[in-house]
């Protein structure tokens, strides 16, 4: 299961900064309707909200490393 999560993350890093964007809209917008099917029982994957989630918060997790390695390299000029 590690190597899986491992894998993501993977495949989303290596997705530009706007693509990276939508995918995180369009996991917001299955996060909604996961959530709406589960309410009115028509979702059998009951597991579903929670992976979605999860792909949600890995993908704002990238976002957020991305941002703090451009605040880093503005503050430093690009020195290491």
């Amino acid at each position: 299961m590690a190597k899986k999560n491992r894998e993501e993350m993977e495949e989303l890093r290596k997705m530009s900064d706007q693509d990276l964007g939508k995918e995180a809209d369009e996991t917001h917008r299955q996060l909604f309707t996961a959530r709406l099917q589960v309410t009115t029982r028509q979702l059998a994957n009951t597991a579903l909200p929670k992976q979605t989630r999860k792909r949600l918060a890995r993908i704002k997790t990238i976002q957020r490393e991305r941002e703090l390695i451009a605040a880093y390299e503005a503050a430093t000029g690009g020195k290491e």
